[in-house]
């Protein structure tokens, strides 16, 4: 049986990808880039190491790349974090996840500020044993640093847990430590893009995992 649960945030338990690129794109636009709203959103679900560098060159994050990730931390922070909003059976999917026997954990590309009151948004504070944001590690999905730091604050290797994403950089890093992937299809990528980065099972939102959660890895014997 698997030990552990890991957790993405933003478009897994937070309806927040949107509200994301739009405050991405502006911040793009302010400092003069011509990025799209749609080209951002394709990038939602890494962290800022890792989508700056895909429309900016070396010399222009050299110049401004601090410059730009700030003023979009604060444009969100002041515009967009009051409209996120849970997506609904959140707590209870992660409560039937403990009653299962599992540990819960977040694994998160946002920034430790914005960690804690994404938990108290989604009302899950007390439900989660392990968090860990994209400040806790040296790189972002899809990289597996911050999936690494989870297992280790949790002393289990990655074939003892399971990830819970909703964006193809999840599973990209979560598979690179050997844990294998839920993903969810509430944060806007195609089935086929989740499945082609190597989710082991698709589910429309929480709520319809926790209607399935027996008959999810989360509950199956190993090997299944």
């Amino acid at each position: 049986m698997p030990k552990a649960a890991i957790f993405d945030l933003d478009g897994t338990l937070l309806d927040s990808v949107d509200l994301h690129a739009m405050a991405w794109h502006e911040a793009m636009v302010k400092f003069g880039h011509d990025v799209s709203l749609e080209q951002v959103r394709s990038q939602i679900g890494k962290g800022g190491d890792k989508l700056i560098p895909a429309f900016l060159s070396d010399d222009e994050r050299s110049d401004h790349g601090k410059e730009l990730d700030a003023w979009r931390g604060e444009r969100f922070k002041a515009q967009y974090l009051p409209m996120v909003q849970p997506f609904s059976a959140v707590p209870n999917l992660l409560q039937r996840a403990r009653e299962a026997g599992l540990r819960v954990a977040t694994a998160s590309s946002a920034k430790k500020d914005e960690l804690q009151k994404y938990l108290d948004i989604a009302g899950i504070a007390k439900l989660v044993d392990v968090s860990v944001s994209s400040e806790d590690v040296d790189e972002s999905k899809p990289e597996p640093d911050v999936f690494e730091a989870v297992l280790k604050k949790l002393a289990i290797d990655g074939g003892s847990a399971i990830a819970i994403g909703d964006s193809p950089y999840d599973a990209q890093a979560a598979s690179k430590v050997r844990i294998r992937t839920i993903g969810v299809l509430c944060g806007g990528f195609k089935e086929e893009e989740l499945r082609a980065a190597g989710c082991a099972e698709i589910f429309h939102a929480p709520a319809a995992l926790l209607t399935q959660f027996e008959r999810s890895i989360l509950s199956a014997p190993r090997g299944r």
